[in-house]
């Protein structure tokens, strides 16, 4: 992804297929409640490095090689990310800052986090476990 590209995302704001996530020293747990519902719907972009306002903070430049390894090492976990999925985050300088981008395709299986389905709408990541419409449309 171009920084051009990257700045456009950025000031289009979030919605259903983007998503900004600090991660300013460290991922937060729900990066891959967002992984997983991009799965399960539409795909997406993820931002790391950037506030849900677009805002880069960026990514500490000692936690870059740490981030990027957990990010890939968990998605391959079955128990966090099951069926597990294959991603590489790329990395973009903007702004001076750094940012890791992930882009996550539409995935043709159900895949859950930690145990639980999540889907994605314009508001955000939902847990749908346990509700048999829902999780019967993402079958569909």
């Amino acid at each position: 992804m171009t920084p051009e590209h990257l700045s456009r995302l950025l000031h289009g704001g979030e919605g259903p297929t983007v998503e900004f996530k600090r991660a300013r020293e460290a991922l937060n747990r729900d990066v891959y409640e967002t992984i997983c519902a991009f799965l399960n719907q539409r795909g997406g972009t993820l931002v790391l490095g950037a506030a849900n306002d677009g805002s880069i903070s960026g990514i500490a430049p000692e936690a870059v090689t740490q981030i990027r390894k957990d990010l890939v090492n968990t998605l391959h976990n079955s128990q966090k990310i099951n069926p597990p999925m294959q991603l590489v985050p790329e990395q973009v300088e903007l702004d001076g800052q750094i940012l890791l981008v992930l882009s996550v395709p539409e995935s043709s299986q159900v895949h859950s986090c930690s145990n639980r389905v999540f889907s994605r709408n314009e508001d955000g990541d939902f847990d749908i476990t346990g509700h048999s419409q829902l999780l019967g449309e993402l079958y569909l």
